[in-house]
């Protein structure tokens, strides 16, 4: 199915197929049925007013022979001259002996059940279709009787064209009901879907809408709403228990430092100092780690969500790159910015994704070659989309490992001996779900690419 195009793979779509498939059936065959009933009924009819009036003349002829059937038949056209009927009696050869018509149908059969055919009649000047049936009498002559179908065929033509009316305007009715019936699904399908995007960017409070009818719509929403209280209790239980951690945490390694630098102050001791500068880094890295685990902790919890702003970001990634550029420089490296010369205008955290893009170019930083190349990039997919990537030309990240890099505290072999926390990504990642978007990490060959996407919430 993943060869069929969107359109096809659509379960709504596929419902809207099989209803309107469904009704198209149903109306096309009740009308086709009616159609053909009432054809039929129509031939019956007149097949039945040529059987009667052939029965009659036989029934005379029986009586009287030929002759009593040449006077009723002259008879008949002298009392109602138009009749609309059509007799021939004939002799064995053909010629005409009696009736309306001036010699028998070469194409007829002397025994003929029902047969529709054009005719010309005694004094007409164009022919008519006439349904005939035709029958040989005892003594060599032939009696053929009919009847005058034009305006059952006239009558059969206007019915078709009123049932091929009726069909067209079923078709597009069947088709808007279709539709509608597949909107009507698809909205309460795409409610549950906004509920679910929105947990996942860390909007736990959202909840599906239900309407209390008891359908399996409003059963489902219930049970997932159900789950969305255990998960958001859960997850506040969780994030209360790691936020109290980080903050008592941060109480004893603030002391701890001042610790430290009191104890520099009062020794002259260089073995000494030394290792109270070396026990100083330690704590300093381990209070950075608390504080972005504690930043990633409110990031992933939607905390900032509301302070989103319009922000040029091809201005806000030259801003960075002003800051950041004497420091790439020392390390010698080049940072450069890519991004359209008019304003790209997108609704962002200026500080965490500044935070963010400044993780990435400090693991550039710390991780490719000198010499190499730092690009940072903005674009605009499309009105709801845009797009912001980091690359070096370092020794990028197997993809086999692009999972475990964007975890917390994720430290790849390579990475294990330099300075670090392993979170820097897991912000990225964090606030790329805050902006509604998400982080993908790709090879740039060589080098690493990493790009964020955010999207327009609603």
């Amino acid at each position: 199915m993943r060869r069929w195009p969107p359109i096809l793979r659509s379960s709504i779509a596929r419902f809207i197929g099989l209803a309107f498939l469904g009704q198209f059936l149903v109306t096309g065959g009740v009308l086709l049925y009616v159609q053909q009933a009432s054809q039929r009924t129509v031939i019956a009819a007149e097949r039945e007013a040529a059987d009667e009036l052939r029965d009659d003349l036989i029934a005379l002829y029986r009586a009287g022979g030929s002759d009593a059937v040449r006077r009723d038949v002259a008879e008949r056209f002298r009392a109602s001259r138009d009749e609309n009927v059509a007799i021939l009696l004939a002799d064995r050869h053909g010629k005409a002996l009696a009736g309306n018509l001036s010699a028998w149908p070469a194409t007829v059969p002397e025994r003929t059940s029902w047969r529709s055919i054009n005719l010309y009649r005694v004094g007409r000047v164009e022919p008519e279709p006439i349904g005939v049936v035709a029958q040989p009498l005892g003594d060599g002559n032939r009696l053929l009787t009919g009847v005058v179908v034009a305006n059952s065929l006239r009558l059969a033509a206007i019915h078709e064209e009123a049932l091929s009316i009726a069909f067209a305007v079923s078709l597009v009715l069947t088709l808007a009901m279709a539709i509608i019936l597949g909107r009507i699904l698809a909205r309460q399908v795409w409610g549950i879907a906004a509920t679910a995007q929105e947990v996942a960017v860390g909007a736990l409070h959202h909840r599906v809408e239900t309407d209390g009818s008891g359908d399996a719509f409003d059963r489902l929403g219930q049970s997932i709403n159900a789950m969305l209280e255990r998960i958001d209790s859960l997850v506040s239980q969780l994030r209360m228990m790691t936020d109290g951690l980080a903050h008592d945490l941060k109480s004893p390694v603030t002391r701890l430092m001042t610790v430290i630098e009191q104890a520099s102050a009062r020794t002259q001791d260089e073995g000494a100092l030394d290792a109270l500068d070396e026990v100083r880094r330690e704590a300093e890295t381990l209070q950075a780690m608390l504080s972005t685990a504690l930043l990633i902790s409110r990031t992933e919890a939607g905390l900032g969500a509301d302070m989103l702003r319009e922000t040029d970001l091809g201005r806000l990634l030259a801003d960075i790159a002003e800051i950041y550029g004497p420091l790439a420089e020392e390390s010698g490296f080049a940072l450069t910015v890519e991004a359209p010369e008019e304003p790209l205008l997108f609704p962002v955290h200026r500080e965490l994704l500044s935070q963010a893009i400044a993780n990435l170019i400090e693991n550039a930083l710390k991780y490719a070659d000198a010499g190499d190349n730092i690009l940072l990039a903005a674009a605009h997919l499309d009105a709801r989309t845009a797009r912001i990537s980091a690359s070096d030309n370092g020794p990028g990240i197997a993809a086999g490992q692009h999972e475990e890099a964007l975890r917390r505290f994720g430290r790849l072999d390579p990475a294990r001996g330099k300075p670090g926390s392993g979170l820097g990504l897991s912000l990225v990642r964090a606030v790329a779900r805050l902006h509604h978007g998400t982080v993908m990490l790709q090879d740039a060959g060589p080098g690493l690419c990493v790009t964020l996407e955010l999207r327009r919430s609603g």
